[in-house]
């Protein structure tokens, strides 16, 4: 079973929606003002646009987001996080990081882990 697996069944056994939910609100956390286009934050989390649009439905029913019109576009949406939302993806952060403790670093000694967190810090660094 791969890692997200097993957080995603830690995420159902804590009954908090799924890893799709989480991505979704991770991503419009780190955007400005927390809202984007939907369009952007299909590509952002790699959702195809007809079954984010599906997701959203349901979020947006959950009260975890809302939608809004793009004001200089008529035919574009934004996502917008709601406090909500936001309560929920620091509760689902709570499992998730539960998770990646269990199933990922704690497999590695502390030298590994420093060699990872200089090649992520490289990564993230030279994708600005």
């Amino acid at each position: 079973v791969k890692l997200l697996d097993r957080i995603g069944e830690k995420f159902a056994q804590a009954e908090l929606p799924s890893m799709d939910w989480y991505d979704v609100l991770l991503t419009l956390k780190e955007a400005p003002e927390n809202h984007l286009r939907l369009s952007e934050v299909a590509e952002k989390t790699l959702l195809s646009r007809s079954n984010l649009t599906h997701l959203v439905d349901r979020m947006e029913k959950a009260g975890l987001l809302c939608r809004e019109r793009c004001p200089c576009d008529r035919r574009g949406t934004y996502a917008v996080l709601t406090e909500a939302g936001l309560a929920m993806q620091q509760k689902m952060w709570v499992i998730y990081s539960e998770g990646i403790a269990e199933y990922f670093a704690a497999h590695l000694d502390e030298e590994e882990l420093q060699v990872m967190q200089r090649v992520f810090k490289r990564i993230l660094t030279a994708s600005e």
